[in-house]
């Protein structure tokens, strides 16, 4: 599934690209593009059909980055297995305990 979604997100990415692309600017940089008078979808112009597959890349690929942004949450939010948690801990032990302090005046002082 996972290829799969990263398949649609580069193909969007590279849609996305290319229609902006190809799309004409409000100050003449279209012409460069074919965006004058007898361009290939007509007098009009392709503004209506490039604007419409504009907006349905952007929603693709908004929507695949929202489901890789979600995924990736949640594997971090899982709590992770540890071979260290199912080991049972060896009961350590205890130190010795101190010999009780000599009173004054008895030897071993």
């Amino acid at each position: 599934m996972n290829a799969l979604m990263v398949t649609i997100h580069i193909m969007a990415c590279l849609t996305l690209v290319v229609l902006v692309l190809l799309q004409s600017g409000k100050e003449g940089m279209g012409v460069i593009f074919g965006g004058g008078s007898s361009s290939l979808f007509g007098a009009t112009g392709a503004g209506g059909i490039l604007g419409k597959l504009t907006a349905g890349a952007a929603i693709v690929f908004f929507l695949t980055t929202m489901t890789f942004t979600y995924l990736s949450a949640q594997q971090h939010t899982k709590p992770k297995a540890s071979v260290v948690l199912e080991t049972p801990v060896p009961e350590a032990p205890s130190a010795p305990l101190p010999a009780a302090p000599a009173a004054p005046g008895q030897p071993g002082q």
